[in-house]
């Protein structure tokens, strides 16, 4: 690309300077106004620091590259769009480091560079019976505000988390109208056994009681304005020198209808996401999606058999930055590391390009894009996301066109992989999928579910990708789901899954196609498919040497040099 003009940004530099490399801007606004100003392409070269969040750009916007200086070269520059405030004023009690923080509310904590932990423990201590709002325990507690439940496997692909709202002794008081949507959302009978509601959650978190564990954290929210941070530090940490940052905003980055924008070597990092600890609570349905109230509805499985409630309008797990109805927007050589909930959500717009990123150490999931034609992600690494919301996949698109996932990489994430729900003319070619379903249940490395088009000329080709580790006990490596319809499945490599891949699904498959892959061990419903199935030229090795050099021919993940 050849750009007309240049603007240098320097935290160092003056808003009422030139813009130059001599005398640079001082921040991103300004030197965005000044690009709005100028002719042509323009490119904006931002030198090393960390510039605060969020940047906002709009329909105003257009024919602008923002990036790291010396991007590209052995000199390229550490540059950092974050949302974090260092925390200092420490005092030291009971071997906890304590800071008064204002009104600071986070759910989040990093310390210097690593993202910790908030402390927990597992369930509520003694014996405990549940009410419509909330628990009862024969346990003494003295918990302060702001304890949050974590509830996994209400269905065994969900993770919700609700709110405490009082502790009484043992008297557990919810926060509403959370714990009443958990109520209505999750109810359920399989095979005769019946359930309603989330039961008993798996964990507590966030009490300065639960320090236990040297790198942890907690946040006491009893005094509205005067909140309290602890944390357990790890040998060798001292709080004059250890530098402590608490994400305090929930977006980076939002365009709005802009087009040909780019962002070159930049991190996006440290934000948090409020909404599992509000009244409303976070109540996990599936994947990116959750429960914000509404319609529920019951979708039977086995007529007379087995049902479950699901919510009838969900909403999506929000992203750290957005984009929403913009048009050719690149993100190159970037990184999004310890976001609070998705790192990158694109919604609407066409012709998004997301091409050597490194997304990881993530509350949510690294990617998702809705209603948006020809996006094209490729040669990106996904790894240690979903920890905080373990359903989420690393990579997912749903009611898209024409979009592309090739040749990325997407390690240890707790549910599924790489999801493509609704959509038309997926294609999805030589990933490789390691570690996925490490949480979570009833998922698979690359997950297809409904209608991908209306023939295999538009429909999703999912082609030369490499799954393997599959690890929880109940998944399908590759999963074409729940009405899976006009999906082509071809010379794909399948190792080391409890299941390499199922044919008999409900509601049925259609017009899906298994061709040409590669195996260690035979799909489930392979000796008996569906008529709506064509299951040809696939092969069952068990040689370790001939499943290593059939992974090797699909040349799957990222071609980065």
């Amino acid at each position: 690309m050849s750009y007309t003009s240049e603007v240098y940004v320097a935290p160092s530099g003056d808003d009422a300077a030139a813009g130059t490399f001599q005398h640079p801007f001082a921040t991103v606004d300004r030197a965005q106004r000044a690009a709005r100003e100028m002719p042509g392409e323009v490119i904006v070269h931002l030198r090393a620091g960390v510039y605060p969040g969020p940047w906002v750009f709009t329909e105003e916007d257009a024919k602008t590259t923002y990036q790291a200086y010396g991007y590209g070269t052995a000199d390229q520059e550490e540059v950092v769009v974050g949302g974090g405030r260092a925390i200092t004023g420490w005092h030291q009690k009971d071997g906890m480091w304590v800071a008064e923080v204002g009104a600071l509310d986070t759910r989040h904590l990093t310390v210097d560079g690593r993202r910790v932990e908030r402390a927990g423990i597992d369930g509520i201590p003694g014996n405990v019976s549940e009410n419509p709002k909330g628990y009862v325990t024969d346990a003494t507690l003295d918990w302060r505000t702001g304890v949050e439940f974590v509830y996994r496997g209400a269905y065994p692909w969900t993770e919700a988390r609700c709110a405490v709202e009082a502790v009484d002794g043992g008297t557990i008081t919810m926060k509403q109208p959370a714990f009443g949507w958990a109520h209505d959302l999750y109810n359920s009978s399989w095979d005769g056994q019946t359930s309603s509601g989330p039961g008993l959650p798996a964990r507590a978190e966030n009490d300065p009681s639960f320090l236990r564990e040297p790198g942890t954290f907690a946040l006491d929210r009893s005094r509205p304005g005067h909140h309290v941070l602890h944390y357990l530090p790890r040998p060798g940490e001292h709080p004059t020198t250890t530098r402590v940052v608490a994400p305090e905003r929930e977006t980076l980055l939002s365009i709005t209808g802009a087009q040909q924008i780019s962002f070159r070597g930049l991190t996006f990092a440290d934000t948090t996401w409020l909404r599992p600890a509000t009244d409303r609570g976070f109540l996990h349905f599936h994947g990116s999606g959750y429960h914000n109230g509404g319609r529920i509805d019951t979708v039977v499985v086995v007529e007379g058999q087995s049902w479950l409630t699901v919510t009838g309008e969900p909403e999506t797990v929000p992203a750290s930055a957005t984009l929403v109805d913009s048009s050719a927007i690149r993100f190159e050589g970037c990184r999004f590391t310890r976001l609070g909930a998705t790192a990158l959500g694109v919604t609407g717009g066409a012709d998004v390009v997301v091409r050597g990123c490194d997304f990881d150490t993530l509350a949510a999931g690294a990617l998702t894009l809705t209603d948006t034609h020809r996006a094209l992600v490729e040669d990106n690494v996904v790894r240690r996301v979903g920890l905080d919301h373990s359903g989420s996949p690393g990579i997912s698109v749903q009611d898209t066109v024409e979009c592309t996932l090739a040749h990325n990489l997407v390690e240890d994430v707790p549910h599924c992989g790489i999801v493509a729900g609704p959509a038309k003319s997926t294609r999805i070619l030589r990933n490789h999928v390691t570690g996925a379903m490490g949480v979570l249940a009833d998922g698979g490395g690359i997950y297809i579910a409904g209608p991908q088009g209306t023939s295999h000329d538009d429909g999703a080709r999912v082609h030369g990708n490499v799954i393997t580790d599959t690890r929880t006990p109940y998944n399908f490596a590759l999963y074409t789901d729940y009405g899976a319809a006009w999906v082509t499945v071809t010379d794909n490599v399948v190792r080391r899954a409890d299941n390499t891949a199922v044919l008999h699904v409900t509601p049925p498959l259609d017009n899906v196609v298994y061709r040409g892959n590669v195996w260690d061990a035979d799909p489930v419903g392979s000796d008996a498919v569906p008529d709506t199935v064509t299951y040809e030229d696939n092969t069952t090795l068990t040689d370790a040497s001939a499943l290593d050099a059939a992974e090797s021919r699909t040349q799957a993940g990222p071609r980065r040099t």
